[in-house]
């Protein structure tokens, strides 16, 4: 126990507590195994409840195992700048023959990304995470390379995007993260992010389409559409349409679509049901923000759907999320209106806080 708590896991089942005089091991191929130190003997099952175990997943961020001079594994916490020969793991070992787990809900409104992630090694994988300089975004992004993948972070904002960059890196000095460019209020720009991205010649197997506006006043983009409209889902959708081959090569892959349940209050159908192109970009007449961004949201869920009909049969599946009630983030910061009202709600929603407080328990 005393070893665990050196390693930050000392939360373990008291059925499974040890008598004394007898210590947990491991092997390298991952097994668990048990030293009596009073008999000097060892043996496979748990002295207590007879069951043979091994090591569960891979080991948790900011790990890393190494071997002495004298063979012997020992096992590097970079985070916390320490070192034991106790594999970490040992607080999240299986059973040898599991029995059938229970169906159960593991996840809730409260759950962060570093915990659904927790164990999983995406090595050798690429993800593509739009608008990942903060917020949910940064998030995200942060979590995928803590665990091993290749992170690009896509961003309008190269100053931002590189600090975001610099900060993953300082959480794990191994990530491999990168910022491109990537404004969605502008067509050309996704295209020149499409070819950038293919020149690298790398596949594809997570497209993360997270940035958004909200609250903005009715503006047009160089394209000549309205803002809200062209960045939060005609960008996302010229995007997939451009990677979608690489995608398709990198097969199974998905790409996740962050939408928000406010797409269930507004339609885009005219008073005969047929679809009104004018509700998409209005004028500046018919413009409401918080309209026009729930009928963006209500594109990104339609697309999403029809993106997943088309391509799944090609293993490229297609999610639409929707990330918590108002969760606070920079989101608002288009008018001071929508930022009262969200500092106003704030003790009451899902935050980014709550993301960082919870990481020093890995």
């Amino acid at each position: 126990m005393a070893a665990l708590r050196y390693a930050g896991l000392d939360d373990t089942d008291s059925e499974d507590e040890l008598p004394p005089g007898w210590e947990q091991r491991t092997t390298k191929d991952g097994w668990v195994y048990y030293a009596n130190h009073t008999e000097e003997k060892t043996q496979w099952e748990h002295p207590k409840t007879g069951k043979r175990k091994r090591i569960a997943g891979d080991l948790p961020y900011g790990w890393e195992q190494e071997t002495d001079e004298n063979g012997q594994v020992f096992f590097v916490d970079h985070i916390n700048k320490r070192t034991t020969y106790l594999d970490p793991r040992l607080a999240f070992t299986v059973d040898d023959n599991p029995t059938k787990p229970t169906t159960r809900q593991r996840y809730d409104g409260s759950t962060t990304a570093m915990e659904i992630l927790q164990g999983r090694d995406l090595s050798g994988k690429v993800v593509v995470v739009t608008g990942a300089n903060s917020g949910i975004g940064f998030e995200t992004a942060k979590s995928f390379a803590l665990h091993g993948a290749h992170v690009i972070l896509a961003c309008r904002n190269m100053t931002r995007a590189n600090e975001a960059v610099s900060r993953i890196l300082g959480e794990w000095h191994k990530a491999k993260v990168e910022a491109m460019t990537l404004d969605l209020a502008l067509l050309r720009s996704v295209q020149h992010f499409a070819q950038a991205f293919k020149a690298k010649n790398v596949s594809l197997h997570v497209l993360v389409c997270n940035a958004a506006v909200f609250g903005l006043p009715w503006t047009l983009t160089k394209d000549g559409l309205e803002t809200t409209f062209q960045v939060n889902h005609l960008g996302h959708f010229y995007l997939v349409q451009l990677l979608q081959d690489v995608l398709c090569r990198s097969a199974p892959a998905r790409v996740v679509v962050v939408s928000s349940e406010s797409h269930r209050f507004t339609d885009i159908n005219d008073s005969s049901g047929k679809l009104d192109f004018s509700r998409l970009s209005p004028s500046k007449n018919d413009y409401w923000a918080m309209l026009a961004y729930n009928r963006s949201k209500l594109c990104n869920i339609l697309f999403s759907n029809e993106l997943h009909r088309r391509l799944s049969p090609r293993g490229v599946t297609s999610n639409a999320v929707h990330p918590g009630n108002m969760m606070y983030s920079a989101l608002h910061r288009g008018w001071w209106v929508y930022t009262l009202l969200f500092t106003l709600a704030r003790p009451f929603t899902k935050s980014m806080g709550t993301h960082e407080s919870r990481q020093g328990k890995f």
